[in-house]
């Protein structure tokens, strides 16, 4: 099983090198291509602008079977991202399939970072204020970018 994984993850791997992500790094951890790990440049129109955040993709040995996992390693004030570095996104829970890229999870937790949505939140908090008092949720957001992810 492990075989058919690492292949799989060569390849996909790749791919992103042949055609990189814009704003997105990444690095195969101690030559073990099943440890990536990443860093997003946060877009300009973000609340993050300016920030690079770093995090964790653990591939499972049954790999593309199970989805990957993720950890944000930089703080970050996000309503889909809590204080372990968790990321709430479908697509690495019940909507994960085989035939998801790699490529794809890394787009979707791009979209996810540059575009907090109070929507389907592992921050209640965080996602009322994005709702109900946004001023306030940007200038913690961006005060969290300064300290953490500059």
């Amino acid at each position: 099983m492990t075989s058919t994984a690492l292949r799989r993850i060569q390849k996909e791997l790749r791919d992103i090198n042949n055609q990189p992500l814009e704003n997105v790094t990444i690095e195969v951890k101690d030559d073990n291509m099943f440890e990536w790990d990443c860093a997003i440049i946060a877009d300009s129109d973000s609340p993050y602008k300016g920030g690079t955040f770093k995090f964790a993709l653990s591939l499972p040995p049954n790999f593309p079977f199970k989805a990957p996992s993720v950890t944000f390693k930089t703080k970050i004030y996000h309503p889909g991202i809590n204080e372990e570095g968790a990321i709430c996104v479908p697509v690495l829970r019940d909507e994960w399939k085989p035939s998801v890229t790699l490529a794809t999870v890394l787009s979707i937790i791009q979209e996810k970072l540059n575009n907090p949505s109070p929507d389907d939140p592992f921050e209640p908090e965080i996602a009322a204020l994005v709702k109900n008092d946004k001023s306030k949720f940007l200038a913690t957001a961006k005060e969290w970018t300064k300290k953490h992810a500059m």
